[in-house]
């Protein structure tokens, strides 16, 4: 739960770490790293008050990461019997969960660097990208951070990102599959339970 949780703030906050180049990067390689200093130099923008810095990341993250595609994903077999009205309410529900967990982790990784290190192309509109957390003030060894990238809707976008091995969208899947088991299938009460997530997310910390 916790590398999953971790995983969600990486996907979502992966614009906001410091990027190193890579030589001869791929476009898939290249669409990661280029986005990460997009995230940095609105993070450094003094000028922007905090609303505007929050409201500018959002923007950002949900134009690059396909927050649709990975809610039906972790419906599971549950999004077979869903009414169309509880999808689009589940996958606009999960789009405010998401930015809420970005807007709480995010602060977390900005003196993190993270260095592309080379990608995978698993079939020709589906790349993972291969890079490493580097923590500067710790001597334990980088974290092993994918980012899964498809370029099947004409354009690339951020699908899911593993931490250590342990892919976010699988992860949430379970979880979720697991609330609605319990819950006789009732895709609006995992609805509700998304929601007051968001909303716990949302609240200051002191």
């Amino acid at each position: 739960m916790r590398r999953a949780v971790l995983a969600l703030g990486l996907l979502l906050a992966a614009p906001l770490l410091v990027a190193e180049p890579a030589a001869a990067a791929t476009p898939a390689e290249t669409f990661v790293g280029d986005n990460i200093q997009k995230g940095l130099e609105i993070l450094r923008d003094k000028k922007l008050s905090v609303v505007q810095r929050r409201d500018q990341f959002k923007a950002l993250l949900l134009g690059l990461v396909d927050t649709r595609r990975i809610a039906l994903y972790t419906l599971g077999q549950y999004r077979n019997t869903a009414s169309p009205a509880d999808i689009d309410a589940f996958a606009a529900a999960f789009q405010n969960y998401a930015s809420a967990a970005y807007q709480t982790y995010f602060s977390k990784y900005t003196n993190q660097t993270l260095k592309v290190t080379g990608s995978t192309q698993r079939n020709p509109t589906d790349f993972i990208v291969h890079t490493q957390l580097i923590d500067p003030g710790s001597s334990q060894q980088p974290a092993a951070v994918d980012f899964r990238v498809r370029t099947d809707g004409g354009r690339p976008v951020l699908v899911d990102v593993a931490y250590e091995g342990v892919w976010l969208s699988l992860a949430q899947r379970d979880q979720f599959v697991n609330f609605l088991g319990q819950n006789n299938g009732n895709v609006r009460t995992l609805i509700a339970h998304l929601s007051d997530m968001a909303v716990n997310l949302g609240k200051p910390s002191n």
